[in-house]
């Protein structure tokens, strides 16, 4: 029996991204550019995604070679994308951190129209969980007040200007 080891790294998350209860997209960000492309075979993975995802009530998924965990919250879901051999539990660390980070920063108020106002909030804390599809953390606590950090600096920048 042959078998393939497979080197270790640091690079767990494919893609992440949020739909809205149509399927359509509000953020995605996908890490592997070698995995889809064009913006044309990333909507279509997302829409096949979705069509296999939005009225199940599973956590975890498995599709076109990806684990796929995900979690929906009123009007959106939200997908943390890996390859086949990443452990889900990794990926669910990931989508509850943003999860959770989410409903701390919109105030419990995880739904389309709060997330669309709160865009740039939004990239803030994917940004401070995953770089380049490395892990960088998983406590939403942490997240938070990073994001918080980091939009006083923001701030603080644009008034001395």
């Amino acid at each position: 029996m042959d078998s393939v080891a497979l080197e270790p790294s640091l690079y767990t998350v494919k893609a992440i991204f949020i739909l809205d209860s149509d399927g359509n997209r509000l953020l995605s960000k996908y890490y592997d550019t070698e995995l889809y492309p064009s913006m044309k075979e990333q909507k279509n993975f997302e829409r096949n995604v979705f069509n296999k995802t939005h009225k199940a009530d599973n956590e975890i998924a498995f599709l076109e070679g990806m684990t796929i965990v995900y979690k929906s919250s009123i009007d959106l879901f939200f997908y943390v994308v890996g390859s086949a051999q990443e452990n889900e539990l990794m990926l669910m660390a990931v989508l509850n951190c943003l999860f959770e980070s989410l409903s701390q920063i919109l105030r419990k108020n995880v739904e389309r129209r709060c997330l669309l106002d709160n865009l740039d909030g939004v990239f803030l804390v994917v940004d401070e969980i995953i770089d380049g599809g490395v892990i960088l953390e998983s406590d939403p606590q942490q997240v938070v007040e990073k994001v918080i950090q980091s939009a006083k600096e923001q701030i603080k920048w644009s008034i001395l200007k």
